[in-house]
């Protein structure tokens, strides 16, 4: 039923995958899917946003997202998982819709956060903007 299945994770935010991990990892054992991890890193490279920061800073933080990317995967993602490390750049609801689209992936499997507001509560913001603007089917793990 599902051969790409895409898992957002915020390398230092524990709650973004660790409940959303073990039902990827379920679902990619169960369909024999493909696991595609993804990292959303603020876009440093716009001018407004990259005059703060040193020259360079930009490969150096994808640099740094990528070695923690592959320690994340070699820490919790079994062997005979096929995976993929993914970086995008942008804000991390977009990230995802872009890199689902650029995978094409067919199902996104997301945790919700529980921030401030009323709906965020009850989803998160992140996964209320994949939920409405994804146009493959997404899970989201509680």
């Amino acid at each position: 039923m599902y051969k790409k299945i895409l898992l957002p994770v915020d390398i230092n935010e524990e709650s973004s995958w660790e409940k959303a991990l073990p039902t990827a990892l379920t679902l990619c054992k169960t369909f024999g899917a493909s696991l595609h991890i993804v990292t959303a890193l603020p876009d440093y490279r716009m001018p407004m946003v990259g005059s703060y920061f040193p020259e360079g800073f930009s490969e150096k933080a994808h640099e740094a997202i990528s070695q923690a990317q592959h320690e994340f995967i070699q820490q919790h993602v079994p062997e005979d998982i096929k995976v993929q490390s993914v970086i995008v750049d942008g804000s991390p609801w977009e990230a995802i819709i872009k890199a689902g689209k650029k995978l094409d992936a067919d199902l996104i499997v997301m945790a919700s956060h529980n921030k401030r507001k009323f709906i965020d509560y009850v989803l998160g913001p992140n996964a209320e903007h994949v939920v409405h603007h994804s146009k493959v089917s997404v899970m989201i793990v509680r």
